[in-house]
């Protein structure tokens, strides 16, 4: 059976140009939820990626819907694969690949493995998966699902939750909450600039951290 729904909206540019500066391992300095299985990697280096969730639920061989969603990726998109626990059948692969150089769409996320590796990478096109694999999926159209409440990596992904996605990680955003977590991490990292130049200037890192006043307000409790 398939089910197949509309896409969800795009995010603006503007937001994005946020997204892309925002880390996601900042991000994980003041958020504990929305981070996928950190097992699904990033298959080329410095990479970094934002935009809107496009989910598809691919079970086992039938790689039919992702063929679908291929002809309904926009620009910016991420696409999100769920493959319902099958880490041996590969559902991407050179000429998928390809396609999404086309569509010009931000990056696609597995949770599963994806096959000819380099010519991803010769395309450019920015993959984060479980690992890789010769067996692929193949058209058999026995079922499927576009557009839908998804799991990847451990974390639940509706159609058009925000993605920031990069070496160190990959983290699902709530629509309503994306730009004042990248604004809040872009801050941050503006910070972590001033405090190199402290440390250039030869302060100690625990005492620019506050490790040290932490660590002596707890000596002066346990003397209490």
């Amino acid at each position: 059976m398939f089910t197949l729904n509309p896409l969800p909206s795009q995010l603006d540019a503007r937001l994005v140009q946020k997204l892309v500066r925002a880390e996601p391992a900042t991000i994980g300095h003041f958020r504990n939820w929305g981070f996928m299985d950190p097992a699904i990697r990033a298959m080329q280096p410095d990479v970094r990626i934002g935009g809107p969730a496009v989910t598809v639920r691919a079970p086992g061989v039938d790689g039919t819907i992702v063929g679908y969603a291929l002809g309904q990726l926009r620009p910016g998109d991420v696409l999100v694969i769920d493959r319902c626990g099958d880490h041996r059948h590969a559902a991407f692969g050179g000429l998928v690949a390809y396609a999404c150089k086309v569509a010009k769409i931000a990056g696609v996320i597995i949770d599963g493995v994806a096959t000819d590796i380099g010519e991803v990478r010769k395309y450019g096109v920015p993959l984060w998966c479980r690992g890789l694999s010769a067996v692929t999926t193949k058209r058999i159209g026995l079922a499927g699902e576009f557009c839908v409440p998804v799991s990847c990596g451990g974390v639940d992904v509706k159609p058009g939750d925000v993605i920031i996605a990069d070496e160190c990680g990959i983290v699902v955003l709530p629509p309503a909450e994306a730009e004042a977590a990248a604004e809040r991490a872009i801050g941050m990292q503006d910070a972590e600039l001033a405090s190199r130049k402290r440390l250039d200037n030869g302060e100690k890192l625990p005492d620019i951290s506050g490790a040290t006043k932490t660590l002596q307000e707890a000596l002066a409790k346990q003397k209490s």
